[in-house]
This record gives structure tokens, C-alpha cells and sequence, in this order.
């Protein structure tokens, strides 16, 4: 029966094990790339929901990035942790807010498996089988890369050898004054796979000095630092001035007061450390910079020096887009292991002008591929759709209209996979950030994969998608577009007429639309065309801007009519 804790008892040959603190309930796997990796901790509501954690009978079990060339037994490590103020910092921050409306939903414990690895393709989590790929070609494959990783791992390692190893946790680096003569001098900003160190991991040290005049010390300055990735602490003449943690994106710049600085020769110290992919100070030239007073700046791009402290050669880097390998590694082992369904957020890696139409085939594939190896047919599977952001690969013409995205693409692309049984998707255009790939609003993303959840899993009578496109209509110099509304139509943020909407004739070049509601349709009128054949609706990387939705706040999906 679901709940516990159960005590599990096995006996055999004489011996005895005894498995404490067991419980039986609900277990989702969540998969996908970083927005289903990103941890509660790195969230817009990270203090609440770290402080109000405290229930046991919700719990995640973390699969470490692993990769392999053949199907895997076992995993790589992991265990499973219940979610406290201690722990859930830590947790798939969209699969934590998921679980605990299935916990309040469902009455019974929850548990969350997560296999994630941020950048990910979706053909590393398929099969050969799957990608209908020849097992004997991507055999010879997987040996011409693992010879080529070979020889690059022991180059690096050479380099390495000058250095001994230091304490991680060690400052000594940051001294003002320090004996930098085994260092070795980088370009920055670069991450420092591309400077001469691939497949380093860990901790490394980076120093660099600026001169000052004393009225320049005097009035403090600024530290431009660039996007160090992962995260960084910063000392000046051994002073700490700042530190950020995790923000691969972020572009750094830190006060440095005048009570660390000094007239003369001033030393400049960061500590990185890089969780794995790239590492380094990285950026663009301009974001390195020193900042005095009034204003000036001083370019701090160039030549610095370096050295490594923990670090480990793991060549992991591209492995996350390598056919096969995360399948192998991080959900091969899991079969058979019962799962009430999967939660998926990745397609950002395949949202290109190669990748996004194809994306419907893979992604079916996916599903049809692992729900054969549970041997469950209709597994639930849900999935979030891709979240508005400028990615900067629309393609637009001189007017500015959209002529390819794909981003908008790969939405129709999940999209058409709601054509398999249980399936669900949850639209998040609306809680997008239009400068950062990943919004830091996860909570609502969990809610709307939960409503789907639990209509789809658990049959409850709930509304889980916003209005779906059924058909259009020409009438009179408009295009009516009808839609499946269970809780109406309605304009976000109480507005009267829907944003978002483009119309075409038949030469199929888009012009912004008038839209109406009437009903369960959107009436569509454009001056500039009189003889509407074609519309879209929120057609860009970024359709913020685009507010059609349920009566109950659920946002639309993006589409386009006719057949493209």
C-alpha cells in the first residue's frame, strides 16, 4: 500500500539486509536539459521554498551526468534525499514545484528521479534503434571519438604536471603579493577549453594587476569581469570584493571600495570553479574592465595568468550531444524500475534552422521508444514547451516581420506530438525572460505540468491546457480561427482585444492583425490584407508581447495554420 516508512528485509544464504526509512508512492522521472536540471536554490522563489521545505514523504534522487557508449546496468551513483531546508536547495527546482502539488494532490508520497544534463540534444537520450541509426556505424563512431578524447586528455595532463595539486577551499592564491612564476599566462576573456585546457574541471586561479593614481583609489572603482562560468570569488590586494554563484550567463562587476585599493600597482585575484562543460572568464572583451570614478574605463581584456588547484580531466564536454550516450548512462539503468510517468524539458539545443522541424520525429521517437522499454504504451508523458527568449535566431525581413524561427518551429514541432495518447504539454511563453535562457519563475512551469499531471495520469477533472487551434475560416475579409476552450477565451491581464496574432494572403508574407474575441473564435482583420488565407499566432523566439488565454489564466499555444 502507498506511504510507509517500510522497512525492507532481505535474506539469503544465511545473510541479512535490512533497507530502512522505505516508502511506496508516485515516482516521475524528469529529464531533459538545464531548465529541468536548474536547482530550487537559483529561483525566483528560492527563499520560500527553501524555508517551507520540510516534508519527508517527498523526495529526488539526483542520476551525476554520466555518458557511455553501450546500454548500462547500473547507474553511475545517486541517492535518494527528502526534501528539508537542507537538501531541496539542490533539487530540480520544476520537478520539486510538481511534486508537491501531486503530494497535495494525491495524498500519497512522491518521488522524483532526476536525469538531466544542461545542454543537451535530444538524440543523446535516444537509443540507436530510436535515431534508426546502424549499431555497427555508430560503433565505429563512438571508437573514433573515444581515441581522439584519449589523446587530448593526456595532452592535458602533461600541461597540468608543472602545477601540484591545491586544496579547493585554499585562499592562499589570493594573496596581494604572490610568487607567479610557474603560472602560466591565458587569453581572457575565453573559457579555458579553448586556451590550451580541455576537459578540465574543478578549480582554477586567474590574477592580473591595473595601476591606479591616488585620487583614483581614492574614490573606488569597478571590476568588469566578464561571464565567468560557474561561479567566481573575487579578491583585490587580497581584500574579497565579491563572488557569484552560478551564473554561467551573468556578466560580472563588483564596487571595489576604496579601503582595498591603493595608489600604484593593485593585483587582481578570482578563484573559478566550473562544474563541468566549459569553464573560465569568458564574455566579451568590453565586459572586462576597470571602471575608476568618474567614469572612464580601462580595457582588462589581454594576457593574465593562471594556474589550475582541483582539478579533474573528465572530457566530458560535448558528451551531452553525443547520439546515444546520456540513454545509455542515465535511463537505460532505470529499466525496469516502475514510474507513474515522465516530465521532459528540453528542445532549446535542437531549436536551430536544421534541428527544429525535424525535432516532431525525434521526439515522438523518444517517447514511443521509452515507453517500449517499460513496456507501458501509454506512460505518461508531459513536457514543458519552450519558454520565450530572445535567442536571436529569427530570421526577419526589412520590415521586421518573421520570415523563419526556430524556436517558433520547435514549439509546432511539440506541439504535433500531442498526437500520441498521454501526452501533455505546458505552454510557459508567458514566464519567459527575454535576456536569460533560463527564466528563473520554475514554480509555474511545475503547477501546469502538474494540472496536466493529474488529468492525464490521475483522471482528475481539471483544466490542464490553455485554448488549443481547431480551424479557420475565411469570412468576409477576416479569418475566424475557432478553438478548444473548456474554460472560455480571455485576454491576459484583463485586456479586450488578443495580441500576437499575423495574417497572410495568398503571397504568404504576414502582417500584424486586428483580433477580436467572439465566443470560442478570434476574428482576425488586417488593412494590410484584404483576403486572409493564413495566420499565425505568437511567431517568434520571443512572443512575449502574444496574451491570448483561458478563462482560467492558461496561456495559449503558439501555432500557424495551414500546411507548411
Amino acid at each position: 500500500a502507498a506511504g510507509g516508512p517500510y522497512e525492507l528485509v532481505v535474506r539469503a544464504g544465511g545473510r541479512e539486509r535490512r533497507v530502512r526509512d522505505v516508502l511506496v508512492g508516485e515516482v516521475w522521472l524528469a529529464s531533459g536539459q538545464s531548465n529541468m536540471e536548474w536547482p530550487v536554490q537559483e529561483t525566483l522563489h528560492a527563499a520560500e521554498d527553501i524555508a517551507a521545505a520540510g516534508d519527508r514523504r517527498l523526495r529526488h534522487f539526483k542520476i551525476p551526468k554520466s555518458w557511455a557508449e553501450r546500454p548500462q546496468a547500473d547507474l553511475a551513483g545517486g541517492q535518494w534525499q527528502a526534501a528539508s531546508p537542507d537538501t531541496v536547495g539542490a533539487f530540480s527546482a520544476v520537478a520539486y514545484a510538481f511534486a508537491r502539488e501531486l503530494r497535495a494532490a494525491t495524498g500519497v508520497p512522491v518521488g522524483i528521479i532526476d536525469s538531466t544534463w544542461g545542454g543537451s540534444s535530444i538524440e543523446a537520450w535516444m537509443d540507436a534503434a530510436m535515431l534508426g541509426l546502424d549499431a555497427d556505424a555508430l560503433e565505429a563512431r563512438m571508437r573514433q571519438a573515444r581515441a581522439a578524447d584519449e589523446a587530448v586528455r593526456a595532452r592535458t595532463r602533461e600541461r597540468l604536471a608543472a602545477w601540484p595539486p591545491v586544496d579547493a577551499a585554499s585562499e592562499a592564491f589570493a594573496a596581494a603579493l604572490l610568487d607567479e612564476r610557474d603560472w602560466a599566462t591565458i587569453q581572457v576573456p575565453a573559457l579555458w577549453e579553448a586556451a590550451g585546457y580541455p576537459g578540465v574541471d574543478g578549480v582554477a586561479w586567474y590574477r592580473t594587476a591595473f595601476e591606479l593614481d591616488a585620487r583614483e583609489a581614492a574614490a573606488g572603482v569597478t571590476l568588469g569581469l566578464g561571464r565567468i562560468d560557474d561561479s567566481d570569488t573575487v579578491w583585490v590586494n587580497g581584500r574579497r570584493v565579491g563572488a557569484t554563484r552560478n551564473g554561467w550567463n551573468t556578466p560580472r562587476a563588483y564596487a571595489v571600495p576604496p579601503s582595498a585599493l591603493r595608489a600604484g600597482r593593485n593585483t587582481v585575484a578570482v578563484r573559478v570553479e566550473d562544474s563541468g562543460g566549459g569553464g573560465g572568464i569568458a564574455g566579451r572583451a568590453d565586459e572586462l574592465y576597470l571602471a575608476t570614478a568618474g567614469g572612464a574605463r580601462r580595457a582588462l581584456a589581454g594576457p593574465w595568468r593562471f594556474r589550475t588547484a582541483a582539478v579533474d580531466v573528465a572530457m566530458d564536454e560535448g558528451k551531452n550531444q553525443v547520439d546515444t550516450a546520456l540513454y545509455n548512462a542515465m535511463v537505460h539503468p532505470l529499466q525496469p524500475y516502475p514510474l507513474a510517468g515522465v516530465i521532459w524539458y528540453q528542445g532549446e539545443t535542437n531549436a536551430t534552422p536544421q534541428g527544429a522541424h525535424a525535432y516532431r520525429d525525434r521526439f515522438g521517437a523518444l517517447i514511443r521508444g521509452w515507453r517500449a522499454a517499460w513496456q507501458a504504451p501509454e506512460l505518461p508523458f508531459l513536457w514543458a514547451q519552450l519558454a520565450a527568449f530572445g535567442s536571436g535566431g529569427d530570421r526577419v525581413d526589412a520590415a521586421g516581420t518573421v520570415i523563419d524561427s526556430p524556436w517558433a518551429t520547435l514549439r509546432e514541432s511539440q506541439s504535433a506530438v500531442l498526437a500520441l495518447p498521454a501526452t501533455a504539454q505546458a505552454v510557459t511563453i508567458d514566464v519567459g525572460d527575454a535576456h536569460d535562457i533560463h527564466p528563473r519563475d520554475k514554480r509555474t512551469v511545475g503547477h501546469r505540468l502538474a494540472l496536466a499531471a493529474r488529468r492525464v495520469a490521475y483522471g482528475q477533472d481539471v483544466v490542464h491546457a490553455g485554448p488549443a487551434y481547431r480551424g479557420a475560416e475565411a469570412r468576409e475579409g477576416t479569418l475566424v480561427l475557432r478553438f478548444d476552450a473548456p474554460a472560455g477565451l480571455a485576454v491576459r491581464g484583463g485586456g479586450q482585444a488578443p495580441r500576437g496574432f499575423e495574417l497572410a494572403g495568398a503571397d504568404g508574407r504576414f502582417h500584424p492583425a486586428q483580433a477580436r474575441i467572439e465566443g470560442d473564435a478570434v476574428v482576425l482583420r488586417s488593412g494590410a490584407v484584404p483576403q486572409p488565407r493564413l495566420a499565425r499566432y505568437a511567431w517568434s523566439d520571443n512572443p512575449a508581447a502574444a496574451d491570448l488565454v483561458g478563462g482560467d489564466g492558461l496561456p495559449a499555444s503558439p501555432f500557424r495554420t495551414g500546411e507548411w
